[in-house]
């Protein structure tokens, strides 16, 4: 029993499991119809791009098998995850005003 317990617990307090996948391909075809959308992502930091203070950092990632790049900016109150090429995150992800994604979490996987 504890261990189903475990488990049980660790799904209701999983914060990203009300949220759906992040649509890759529909962000790609027309991201408008996503504007304002919150969805979840298991992403992989493929490249950083840099930082601006007290706006973010851009980084590249790539989502599950899907080799295709995203970028997404990262909001300074998250300024204290150290991304590296390779790791692997989990994501809570905005569509904002003109396509561009946001973080709101992010938690190594």
């Amino acid at each position: 029993m504890g261990t189903i317990g475990y488990f049980v617990e660790g799904y209701l307090n999983d914060p990203y499991r009300t949220l759906e996948p992040f649509p890759i391909d529909k962000y790609l075809s027309d991201y408008r119809s996503l504007s304002g959308s919150k969805f979840r992502a298991e992403v992989r930091v493929a490249h950083d791009l840099g930082s601006k203070t007290g706006v973010g950092r851009l980084m590249v990632f790539t989502i599950g098998d899907d080799n295709r790049p995203l970028v997404v900016l990262i909001p300074p109150r998250l300024s204290g995850i150290y991304f590296t090429q390779g790791q692997n995150y989990k994501t809570s992800l905005e569509v904002g005003q003109g396509g561009l994604v946001y973080a709101d979490s992010c938690e190594k996987d």
